[in-house]
């Protein structure tokens, strides 16, 4: 069974930096893209940012030129560099990958999602 686990959230100040880590475990014979979502409060989840299996990134236009999104294949692991935060950067943060667990078979796996909190 794959599972995602997330660490690195927190509470910061704003203008702080935090660094997410998301670990995929389990059965896995490609991991696909890789991304961050957030929700916060009474809003949709969105997209943060993802990375491609050759490290194609794309980031949401708010985030821009603040957070990194890089991965380590050897390790199936994701991360997520989140610097200059700001308040309304405060959300529940989500990993999301897009797994084959074998050649003909992808499914689409979250994690169970860590809280960022930017607050003084």
């Amino acid at each position: 069974q794959v599972q995602l686990v997330e660490t690195g959230g927190g509470l910061v100040q704003p203008g702080g930096s935090l660094r997410l880590s998301c670990a995929a475990s389990g059965t896995i014979f490609r991991i696909n893209t890789m991304g961050w979502y957030r929700q916060a409060p009474g809003k949709q989840r969105e997209l943060v940012a993802t990375i491609t299996s050759t490290s194609v990134t794309n980031f949401a236009d708010s985030v821009k030129g603040r957070f990194t999104i890089s991965r380590d294949n050897a390790k199936k692991t994701v991360y997520l560099q989140m610097n200059s935060l700001k308040p309304e950067d405060t959300a529940v943060y989500y990993c999301n990958a897009d797994i084959s667990l074998h050649p003909q078979l992808r499914r689409d796996y979250w994690g169970q999602g860590t809280q960022v909190t930017v607050s003084s």
